[in-house]
């Protein structure tokens, strides 16, 4: 890996989604802090890490320009006793899944002095192996979650199955976005940010209103 490939790769994403823009948010939860820097000498400026020890270690290793001028996203399910620090460090949490962690974001938010950007997890598919709120969940919590103090739900983050074939993704994404329209409606509020789509269905997610797409191996691979 290097800042060519990196380079390369990028551009291959971005003719690949053209006419869409949405924001290429880096993955580096694999990675180490090389590819952070080299990811930002190519002009990047989101990272993503889904593991909150390791994250933050890397945010402390990087550079100050570097930190001040990037924004880091925490995607990883978020455990109670870890919420504190990564408040502290993430710019947003795109994997708010209950209402007790929106309540703890919110508290700790408020401690810092800061509003902490969430985006609430949508399990679209019902898988048991991953976390996310269901449809009838998010329904259930929305209104409680949105009058929070401290915190600013910016939008919906979901992942489809890695095992859907294009039609069955075509289908779960259109529906995450169908969603995302009716809690604005419902609930009067702008939810500006859709976040779906990874290295291998990031295509078809921008076709269907996905504004931030999470790329790791087709970036730096």
């Amino acid at each position: 890996m290097s800042k060519s490939t990196i380079e390369n790769n990028l551009l291959l994403i971005r003719n690949n989604i053209a006419p869409w823009k949405p924001n290429i948010i880096a993955v580096t939860k694999y990675y180490d802090k090389t590819a952070i820097e080299e990811a930002f000498d190519c002009g990047l400026r989101d990272f993503a890490e889904s593991r909150a020890n390791d994250g933050i270690s890397k945010i402390e290793s990087l550079c100050k320009e570097l930190r001040e001028k990037s924004t880091f996203h925490f995607i990883g399910h978020l455990q109670s006793n870890k919420a504190r620090r990564v408040v502290k460090y993430f710019d947003y949490i795109q994997s708010v899944d209950s209402l007790k962690i929106a309540e703890l974001i919110s508290g700790y938010a408020l401690e810092a002095g800061k509003v902490q950007k969430v985006l609430l997890e949508l399990n679209i598919a019902g898988e048991e192996t991953k976390f996310g709120y269901s449809k009838e969940g998010m329904l259930r919590d929305f209104e409680r979650i949105i009058s929070l103090d401290g915190i600013e739900v910016c939008g919906i983050m979901s992942m489809a199955p890695l095992a859907a074939d294009d039609n069955r993704l075509e289908y779960l994404f259109e529906d995450v976005r169908t969603f995302k329209d009716k809690l604005e409606t419902m609930f009067g509020c702008k939810l500006p940010e859709l976040s779906m789509g990874m290295s291998n269905d990031y295509h078809i997610a921008v076709k269907h209103g996905a504004t931030m797409i999470r790329i790791g191996r087709k970036l730096f691979s």
